[in-house]
């Protein structure tokens, strides 16, 4: 797994995660398609202009979830391993429930009580 960290700023200056929000998907994938091929309507796109701004669209969506998600992870595992609470989960224990190593689940730990120093999620984003 790799090493936890945020997700990089898209304008290049350094993250501010209490603004940071994951770019909105301007559409679903239709509930009836049954058929994995289709994702999101990019099948059908013929333009490769167009098909490449929107999969690059989606791209850059997955991946803001994705970070926002691990530091989401990140901040329940420090929760978990704190131990002020009476129902802390040992090291192990929180590494197998998540499907990670021991060791990077100290990473996670750690990065998590960053977070929390930070109040980086705890006031919503905003």
């Amino acid at each position: 797994m790799s090493e936890p960290r945020p997700a990089p700023d898209p304008r290049g200056t350094a993250p501010d995660h209490r603004r940071r929000k994951p770019a909105p998907l301007l559409f679903e994938p239709p509930e009836d398609t049954a058929d994995p091929e289709h994702f999101f309507g990019l099948e059908s796109i013929e333009d490769p202009r167009e098909l490449l701004g929107r999969a690059t669209e989606l791209t850059n969506a997955f991946r803001a979830a994705a970070d926002r998600a691990t530091e989401f992870q990140a901040l329940a595992a420090a929760q978990l391993a704190d131990p002020k609470r009476f129902d802390r989960l040992p090291m192990p224990v929180l590494a197998e429930r998540a499907g990670w190593t021991e060791d990077y689940a100290r990473k996670m730990v750690e990065f998590g009580r960053g977070l929390m120093r930070d109040d980086v999620l705890l006031d919503g984003g905003d």
